[in-house]
């Protein structure tokens, strides 16, 4: 099994949207989606995000790190929330994907490979500490 974030993209023309859709069954048609995934065994996490008002970036542009408050004055594209579902293949959670209730104008999934401890130099001092970790609270 691999793990892929399914990561919530949008516009503001999707917000504007999403502003008029009745709240109800927005949270009823998620909460489906959720749980159809929990069924299945594949959901590991999800999680929806505050308004990008609410947004600090720390920029690392610079030598000393410039902190700004939201929103971006440019926004093409906010990130609003993500799934991490546990599947047999990317084709799998481009499935998963699609049944999601997202829609409108510049509403969109991105899938992403979690990378795995295995993924990184095994003889790295880092890698090794983090894998005892991991180990040692259960999740490997």
């Amino acid at each position: 099994m691999t793990k892929y974030m399914l990561i919530m993209r949008s516009t503001d023309e999707t917000m504007a949207v999403y502003e008029n859709m009745d709240f109800e069954k927005i949270m009823n048609d998620m909460g489906k989606f959720n749980e159809d995934m929990v069924q299945a065994g594949v959901l590991v996490a999800g999680e929806g995000l505050t308004d990008a008002t609410e947004t600090v970036v720390v920029d690392y542009s610079s030598e000393t790190p410039v902190v700004t408050d939201g929103p971006y004055g440019e926004t093409k594209e906010l990130f609003n929330g993500f799934w991490i579902v546990d599947v047999a293949s990317k084709e799998e959670a481009i499935e998963w994907a699609k049944r999601a209730p997202l829609a409108g104008p510049g509403s969109k999934l991105e899938i992403r490979r979690v990378q795995q401890m295995d993924d990184f130099p095994q003889d790295n001092e880092h890698v090794q500490k983090e894998r005892a970790w991991r180990e040692s609270t259960g999740q490997l």
